[in-house]
């Protein structure tokens, strides 16, 4: 059955390695290490493998098909989920190629292929991630459509797969609009949307590094007012007060404390949080949020929780004060968290924090003037790779690399505040964000997050201070990448850049909401307007029916205009003679075949002429309708340039 297939040609073999390999780049960010360039190398040898004719050795195809699933299963320890699935489904679809050896063969592999890259949109379904997986399907109808025997050339083969893409996107449409969606996945997926995890409820050196380099967005902010200045942009997310010596915590007894009231003289500010997923329940919300939203609380520290993780995109209104006065007295149980610290631990920094505070006694501004003064004039430094730090990491920080990032310096002043007897907490959260001047909305990056402290200053409650600052003030007013990268960051700011972001963010920003966010209750919303009830199949099924039937009749009606001539190289070449004919007024006539329309126009020629529209007519005849195999391609492509050239 199979040897009774043809072989396919070298062209749609090449078309089908690009499928491939655009399903393998598409996968490649989670696919594990020893996986990815071993395939990329396979196929490559493949593709040159039958472009000179030779088959794959079966024996070592078999030892491929049995360790593919050995290896994802010593990686994963299991077949089964979305990253060992798709790992195994990558592998396959490049060891079909081995097989690969007749059309049947292809058709077979395009199918597999198709499937691999819709896959991947379970990673991603950002707007450019979407767009490459559907450019990645030109390719793969091109190889369906070069099995063809009247495919034409190259370029007319791409031509037409992109133009049938073009017509099916109508028909997507309608079946994203009105195809009812399940509240959650039917292969029980947690989300189809990829979720960053964000900040944590804990800090350890190198929690939030990995964020500080990630330019993907955290949420989007759109404020009823002006957007707030820079220096006021600090969204917390978590509270942390207990230490031990390495991670920051909320700590179980912050847990039963009472809500810390807040005065707010001056007006609310109020704005709307559009939040990614992170699967967390952690709500950052600007200093100070008054109301907890709905499906959400407070903790004691007047940061939010939602009532369930985070699984997709979510939005929230929220009020806050820009201007407030947290919890003027301090209880005991409050003040006694405030100053925790690990026993016998830092020595060095302890000892610091008791020359402070034998200097200053109880003027706790003098201390943390103190501590910032050293942060800025002692030679720290801020980098987001800063040097490993040992057991007394505090001590380390301090006294001996002097080079970090945000949680260091949050640690290390927190530390200093506390061992100086002065409450003191850590806070986590973003700060700064990038205003969008198309659409004026904050957008706040993975890369804007930060850690800073809060003190306890009698007569003032908890006051913000961010240590960080004084010693790169540049990391508040431009962000963490920009600060990382001083003076060489001035192209980030670049105005046709800033313009460029700006359009793309909204994009994106669109793409998220109308698109990726498209649930099954904006769905309900939607189609209750045009009187269709989703929760009614009959309703759903009319629907469904008459928006193909416009569709089909709309793609019939232009059909109909189009000329009978063929559509492939040679009629179109055809054509052009022809039309080119006309404007010098040898015009065609009804039911006229091209060879007696030729001879006809020949007779009015000069002899040079006639004779070369003589033979454009025989070798047009010839290739037409005399050819019982399929028509050379090279046949075709020089009297098509023959005829552009003939000038009657």
């Amino acid at each position: 059955m199979k040897a009774a297939s043809p072989r396919p040609d070298t062209r749609s073999f090449s078309l089908l390695s690009l499928t491939v390999a655009a399903a393998l780049a598409l996968h490649a960010t989670h696919l594990p290490l020893w996986l990815s360039p071993p395939l990329a190398l396979l196929l490559a040898l493949r593709w040159l493998g039958f472009r000179r004719g030779r088959r794959f050795p079966a024996l070592l195809r078999y030892a491929l098909v049995l360790a593919l699933p050995l290896g994802v299963i010593a990686t994963y320890g299991t077949l089964f989920g979305r990253l060992p699935g798709a790992a195994l489904a990558v592998g396959l679809l490049v060891l079909k190629l081995t097989e690969t050896e007749t059309r049947r063969d292809v058709h077979i592999a395009v199918a597999f292929a198709a499937f691999t890259l819709m896959s991947a949109l379970l990673f991603g379904q950002s707007l450019p991630h979407t767009l490459l997986v559907c450019a990645a399907l030109w390719p793969a109808l091109a190889a369906l459509l070069a099995l063809q025997p009247s495919a034409g050339d190259t370029r007319a083969i791409l031509k037409t797969a992109a133009l049938r893409l073009a017509a099916a996107l109508p028909v997507a449409l309608i079946a994203f609009v009105l195809i009812p969606r399940l509240a959650t996945p039917l292969w029980g997926a947690p989300s189809l949307q990829q979720a960053r995890t964000g900040i944590s409820a804990s800090m350890s050196p190198g929690a939030i590094g990995q964020l500080l380099v990630d330019d993907n967005p955290a949420f989007r902010v759109g404020f009823d007012g002006p957007i707030p200045p820079r220096s006021a942009r600090y969204f917390r997310a978590v509270v942390l007060w207990h230490f031990d010596g390495r991670t920051w915590t909320p700590g179980r007894a912050a847990q039963h404390l009472p809500l810390e009231p807040v005065q707010a003289p001056g007006p609310a500010l109020r704005y709307t949080i559009s939040m990614e997923a992170t699967r967390q329940t952690l709500l950052p919300a600007l200093d100070m949020p008054l109301q907890a939203p709905t499906g959400a609380r407070f903790t004691a520290e007047r940061t939010l929780l939602a009532d369930k993780p985070v699984d997709h995109g979510l939005r929230y209104t929220l009020d806050s004060a820009t201007t407030y006065r947290l919890q003027a007295r301090l209880g005991a149980r409050e003040r006694a968290l405030a100053l925790q610290l690990p026993a016998n631990d830092d020595p060095r920094t302890r000892a610091l924090a008791a020359r402070w505070r034998a200097r200053y006694g109880d003027n706790a501004p003098a201390i943390i003037t103190a501590a910032l003064r050293r942060f800025h004039d002692d030679g720290y430094r801020y980098t987001l790779m800063p040097p490993p730090l040992g057991r007394q990491q505090v001590d380390d920080f301090l006294f001996d690399t002097r080079a970090g990032f945000c949680e260091h310096y949050a640690s290390a002043f927190v530390f200093l505040m506390r061992a100086a007897g002065i409450p003191a907490r850590v806070v986590a959260g973003y700060q700064g964000g990038y205003a969008n001047r198309v659409a004026d909305y904050l957008l706040v990056r993975q890369a804007d997050a930060h850690a800073w402290a809060e003190v306890w200053l009698r007569g003032r409650g908890w006051v913000r201070v961010d240590p960080t600052a004084a010693v790169r003030p540049d990391r508040i007013s431009l962000g963490a990448i920009a600060a990382a990268q001083g003076a060489g960051a001035r192209w980030y700011q670049a105005a046709w850049l800033v313009g460029l972001r700006d359009r793309i963010d909204v994009l994106n920003r669109l793409w998220d909401q109308t698109v990726v966010g498209f649930n099954a209750l904006r769905q309900r919303g939607l189609l209750t307007r045009f009187g269709v009830d989703p929760q009614r199949w009959q309703s759903v099924a009319l629907a469904l029916g008459g928006a193909l039937a416009v569709v089909l009749a709309l793609g019939l009606a232009l059909a109909l205009r189009e000329p009978v001539a063929a559509r492939d190289t040679l009629g179109r070449g055809f054509d052009r003679l022809e039309r080119r004919l006309a404007r010098r007024g040898h015009r065609r006539q009804p039911g006229e075949a091209p060879a007696q329309f030729m001879e006809r126009i020949a007779g009015n020629l000069p002899a040079a002429h006639a004779s070369t529209l003589r033979e454009l007519s025989t070798e047009f005849v010839r290739l037409r309708y005399a050819c019982t195999q399929p028509v050379s391609r090279l046949a075709v492509r020089d009297w098509t340039r023959r005829a552009r050239e003939f000038e009657p």
